[in-house]
């Protein structure tokens, strides 16, 4: 299970990068809080703009160990832009989620779900912007609200 996860990521990361040439592409780094066991965890994502306004967003969150739980999220997520000015956008999202939850002393658990919410950016110049989401997370037995704070860069 582990292997075809991560053969799915990798293979995901190999298309958009190919693809990558025509729209705008970026790297993000985030700070998470995800409400069901009060974690905090750092994520890595990678954006793709391949049609304009609509972009693609593998994602990858590790959560900090809290209440005896570890956790982590593998997500992939679409975003519809609506720029409100050069700067400034807000956008719906809605994608697939993977989640590994493990207690102290237990297996590790598996969920499959999806995500969905509402994110806004600032562009502060070419290169750099913030962002600001919050998300649903619908999860067999662990539905649960996510808060994202990030900055990019784009290239």
């Amino acid at each position: 299970m582990k292997k075809l996860l991560l053969l799915s990521i990798v293979a995901l990361l190999g298309i958009f990068s190919m693809q990558a040439e025509k729209g705008e592409k970026a790297f993000g780094a985030q700070f998470s809080y995800a409400s069901k066991h009060s974690m905090v965890g750092l994520g890595l994502n990678f954006q793709y703009e391949f049609i304009n306004n609509v972009r693609v967003e593998p994602e990858f969150i590790y959560y900090f160990k809290s209440e005896g739980i570890d956790a982590f999220n593998v997500n992939l997520n679409f975003n519809y832009l609506i720029r409100t000015s050069d700067k400034f956008a807000i956008y719906p999202l809605a994608g697939f989620s993977y989640a590994r939850v493990t207690p102290e002393g237990f297996d590790g658990v598996n969920r499959f779900g999806a995500n969905v919410g509402v994110g806004a950016e600032y562009t502060i110049n070419n290169r750099f912007g913030f962002y600001v989401e919050e998300r649903f997370q619908i999860l067999k037995d662990m539905n649960q609200s996510v808060t994202c704070l990030g900055v990019k860069y784009k290239f």
